[in-house]
């Protein structure tokens, strides 16, 4: 707790307009109509948000350049998701998760080379045998 009180530092959890925020989209939309959704996040501990930048600038900086987006109002963005299951709202999350990659093929042992002990024929190093029951 801070000892001191500024009247112009609200508290992280109070809930203060933000004004227009940049908020990421994806496009959808169901029936052909080429519309956009909003896209919804997850916060580290997994509780569903929607997330909306103060700039664009910095939108770019954590989804990265050429991501779609919409100008919408604080409120409008956290009504608009309350429905979905996401009523928090994260505006200029500096933090997010690395692309995920496709794990690299795992190399198979050259021919004539001797088993490991314990290593069954058909099994592969570091995999557990799988039995249909």
């Amino acid at each position: 707790m801070c000892l001191f009180r500024y009247d112009d530092d609200p508290e992280p959890e109070e809930r203060v307009p933000a004004g227009l925020l940049y908020v990421p989209v994806r496009p959808g939309g169901g029936g052909g109509g080429g519309g956009t959704v909003i896209r919804l996040f997850r916060t580290p501990l997994g509780t569903r948000t929607a997330v909306g930048f103060t700039s664009a600038e910095r939108l770019t900086a954590t989804l990265g350049e050429g991501h779609p987006y919409i100008r919408l109002a604080d409120a409008v963005l956290r009504r608009l998701c309350e429905p979905l299951g996401a009523g928090l709202v994260t505006v200029d999350p500096t933090l997010s998760a690395a692309p995920v990659q496709a794990p690299a093929p795992e190399q198979q042992p050259e021919q004539g080379l001797g088993r490991a002990v314990g290593q069954g024929a058909g099994q592969q190093p570091g995999r557990l045998p799988v039995r249909t029951v």
